[in-house]
């Protein structure tokens, strides 16, 4: 009595389908399908996103800064 014959599995299926009906099954089983490939899709775009990622940029310490002239420092407008 404790595991299942396969008449109950029969008896269980046939009451899911007389409650859910046969185009409801399928339009589900497509809605999961098309959500699979979504995720599929979108995991690829992730990596070729990260693909192209821009190059690192680093700062040079030991560099000297480079002077800037200003024309208008020390000067008042009267």
């Amino acid at each position: 009595m404790g595991s299942l014959s396969i008449w109950h599995w029969i008896v269980v299926i046939a009451v899911v389908l007389l409650l859910f009906g046969r185009g409801k099954i399928s339009d589900l089983m497509g809605d999961v399908a098309q959500g699979i490939k979504a995720f599929k899709k979108g995991m690829q775009d992730d990596d070729k996103t990260a693909e192209k990622s821009e190059p690192v940029k680093s700062i040079d310490h030991n560099a000297t800064p480079p002077t800037a002239t200003r024309s208008d420092v020390g000067s008042k407008a009267v």
